[in-house]
C-alpha cells in the first residue's frame, strides 16, 4: 500500500512541501507513444481542425456570421450608470430583453471602482465647489440640487433593500461625517456664511460651525494635532455624510439586475453603431470567441454608460446631437494611508477650497475610507494628465475624438481657460515632496512613510459648443441623446456615481415618451416616494423619507 503524507502528521511534512520523480502527479504517458490524442493534446479524441461545409480551408475560412439577436435595449459599459438605468427598466418592464456589454472582465473597474473616485455620498453637506461666493454672500443653489439628488439615490437604493435586491448595505455605504475646512480670515468669512445659509434649509438641518480648537479637535483629532495655535482654521461638521464604495454598489446592482433576468456580458467591446431606417440600432459588438470574433445586435434604445468612451461611440453613432462636443481626459493620484493607528484619528471626509485656477474636482480632501473592506485615508486628488479616456483606454483616444465640427469650440474653451493648463503643468511638475507639503496642510503630523501615491481613474471634462462664448469647457455632467430618443450618453463627472439615480430617471424622461412615463409614474413612485416631488418644499416629508432610507441603510 502507498504511503499517505495527508493531513497534518508532522513527519510527513518534508514529503507534502517536496514531490519527487515517483510521486503519482509527477508520472504520466508520453505523449509520442499515444497516438490517439486531440491535435490540442487535450483529450483523448482524435481528430482534426473543425471543416466548415466538409472542405478544408486550412485556417483561412472566415467562419459564418451568427444571425442578428433582436434585444430591446442595450447598455454599453458596466459601470454604476449602466447598472442603475438597466435595473430601473427591468422593474418597470420585466418582460424586455436588456442586455450589458461590458470590455473587461467585471463590472465598476473603470471610474466606478472604489479606487478611481472620491467615494463621497455627494450631498453638498462639505463640497465649497457647489456652494461659490457672489459678491458680499454665497450661492448655494447648487448645492440644494445636488443634496435633492443625493436624497433620490438613498430612496431608490432603500427599496432595493427592502425588496432582497441588496443584501447587506454595509458592504457598500457606510456613515462618515462630512466637514468643510476653511484655512485664513478670507475663507473662514466664507465657510461663516455658507454655514449661516445652509443650516437654515430642511436638507441641510443639523450641520454645526466651530472655530474652538477644542471642538474642532473632536471632529477631527488628526487635522488639529500638532497644528499651530497661530493658524486660523475652520470647520463645519455634518454627521448624516457617507462614504459610498461605488464599485461594490455596481456589483451589487449588477447582481439585482441579473437576478431580475437582465443579461450581463463581459469581455464584449461595442464596436459599432448604424442607425436603420426602422429606427432601430444595430450595434457590432467585438468578442474573442471561437467562431466569427462579431456579432450584431438590433436594439430599440441603446445607453452609453461607458465612461470617457460614451463621446467616442456617440460620434460612432452619428447623431447630430453630438456635434460640436470633445472631451478633455484629466488623470488624478491620491496619497493613502493604511496605517491603522494615522486612520483611527480622522472618522471623517474633509473638504478644503480648491487652489485659484484649479478644476472643481480639484478640491483637496481628506477621507475616511473603506474599500472592499478596508479603512484607510486619501488625500488629494492631484491632477494629471493622459490621452486616454478611460484607465485601460487607448493613447490615442483624444486624437480620436477630433472632428472638424469640434476643433473651433475646443480652441475657444482652451483660450478662456489658460489659467488651467497653467495649473495642469503646475501639477505635472510637483514633486513627491511638495504633494506631502500639501497634505501637511491637512495633517500637520503626517510622517512620509506612511503615505503612498497611487493613480486615481480618468475624467473626461466636457467641451461643447456655446451661443455666447462659442465653445466652454464644462465640469458638470450632461445627458446627451439623439431627438426621437433612440440613443443616449452621460458625459461628464461631478457629481457623478451619487446621483445616478437622478441622471437614470431623466435619462428616461429625455427618451422615452410622455405617455410612457405617465404609464411607469405608479411604479417610479413606489420605489421613490418622492419622484415627482421637491422635498425642500416639503420638509415633513423630507424627515419622514430620511428616517426611512435611514433606517433601510444603517446611516443617518
Amino acid at each position: 500500500m502507498s504511503v499517505v503524507e495527508g493531513g497534518s502528521d508532522v513527519a510527513g511534512a518534508t514529503r507534502r512541501l517536496s514531490t519527487g520523480a515517483a510521486d503519482p502527479v509527477n508520472e504520466r504517458p508520453s505523449m509520442r507513444l499515444n497516438k490517439g490524442l486531440s491535435s490540442t493534446g487535450m483529450t483523448g479524441k482524435k481528430g482534426g481542425a473543425a471543416k466548415s461545409g466538409g472542405a478544408s480551408c486550412f485556417g483561412f475560412c472566415k467562419p459564418p456570421q451568427p444571425p442578428i439577436e433582436e434585444v430591446d435595449v442595450v447598455l454599453v459599459g458596466g459601470g454604476v450608470m449602466s447598472a442603475t438605468v438597466g435595473l430601473l427598466l427591468k422593474q418597470l418592464e420585466p418582460s424586455w430583453k436588456i442586455v450589458m456589454y461590458e470590455r473587461l472582465g467585471a463590472m465598476a473597474e473603470e471610474s466606478s471602482n472604489g479606487w478611481n473616485n472620491a467615494g463621497t455620498g455627494h450631498s453638498a453637506l462639505c463640497e465649497p465647489n457647489y456652494t461659490p461666493s457672489k459678491g458680499d454672500t454665497v450661492d448655494v443653489s447648487k448645492a440644494i440640487t445636488v443634496n435633492e439628488n443625493w436624497q433620490l439615490s438613498r430612496q431608490y437604493w432603500a427599496y432595493l433593500r427592502t425588496q432582497g435586491l441588496l443584501k447587506d448595505p454595509q458592504g457598500f455605504i457606510d456613515n462618515t461625517p462630512h466637514c468643510t475646512f476653511a484655512y485664513g480670515e478670507d475663507q473662514i468669512d466664507w465657510l461663516k456664511k455658507r454655514h449661516g445659509l445652509l443650516s437654515k434649509h430642511p436638507l441641510f438641518e443639523g450641520m454645526k460651525y466651530s472655530d474652538e480648537p477644542s471642538v474642532m479637535k473632536q471632529w477631527c483629532p488628526l487635522m488639529m494635532e500638532g497644528r499651530d495655535p497661530k493658524d486660523k482654521v475652520a470647520l463645519t461638521f455634518s454627521e448624516e455624510g457617507t462614504d459610498v464604495d461605488f464599485g461594490a454598489l455596481t456589483k451589487d446592482l449588477g447582481k439585482a439586475f441579473m437576478k431580475l433576468g437582465g443579461n450581463l456580458l463581459l469581455f464584449h467591446t461595442v464596436t459599432g453603431l448604424k442607425k436603420e431606417s426602422s429606427g432601430k440600432w444595430l450595434l457590432t459588438v467585438q468578442k474573442n470567441d471561437l467562431g466569427a470574433k462579431t456579432c450584431q445586435i438590433r436594439s430599440r434604445f441603446v445607453f452609453c454608460g461607458a465612461g470617457g468612451w460614451a463621446l467616442l461611440l456617440l460620434q460612432k453613432s452619428g447623431i447630430p446631437e453630438i456635434r460640436g462636443f470633445m472631451g478633455f481626459p484629466i488623470s488624478g493620484e491620491f496619497l493613502v494611508c493604511q496605517n491603522p493607528d494615522v486612520v483611527h484619528k480622522h472618522p471623517t471626509k474633509v473638504y478644503g477650497k480648491a487652489a485659484i485656477g484649479a478644476p472643481p474636482m480639484s478640491v483637496p480632501h481628506l477621507d475616511k475610507r473603506i474599500i472592499g473592506g478596508k479603512h484607510m485615508l486619501l488625500f488629494g486628488p492631484f491632477a494629471g494628465f493622459s490621452p486616454r479616456y478611460l484607465k485601460t483606454g487607448s493613447l490615442l483616444d483624444l486624437l480620436k475624438s477630433v472632428r472638424l465640427h469640434n476643433l473651433i469650440p475646443a480652441a475657444a474653451a482652451g483660450l478662456q481657460n489658460l489659467d488651467l493648463t497653467v495649473y495642469l503643468v503646475k501639477q505635472l511638475l510637483a514633486t513627491d515632496s511638495a504633494k506631502f507639503a500639501e497634505l501637511k496642510n491637512f495633517v500637520p503630523t503626517a510622517q512620509p512613510q506612511d503615505w503612498l501615491l497611487v493613480t486615481a481613474g480618468q475624467r473626461v471634462q466636457i467641451m461643447k459648443k456655446d451661443p455666447q462664448k462659442i465653445g466652454i469647457l464644462q465640469f458638470g455632467t450632461e445627458v446627451v441623446a439623439a431627438a426621437d430618443g433612440s440613443i443616449c450618453g452621460l458625459l461628464g463627472a461631478s457629481p457623478g456615481a451619487s446621483t445616478a439615480v437622478q441622471v437614470a430617471l431623466d435619462v428616461l424622461a429625455k427618451c422615452f415618451s410622455k405617455d410612457q412615463m405617465e404609464a411607469w409614474s405608479p411604479k417610479l413612485k413606489e420605489m421613490i416616494e418622492s419622484y415627482g416631488t421637491k422635498l425642500s418644499d416639503n420638509p415633513a416629508l423630507f424627515k419622514s423619507i430620511h428616517t426611512k432610507t435611514a433606517t433601510a441603510l444603517n446611516i443617518k
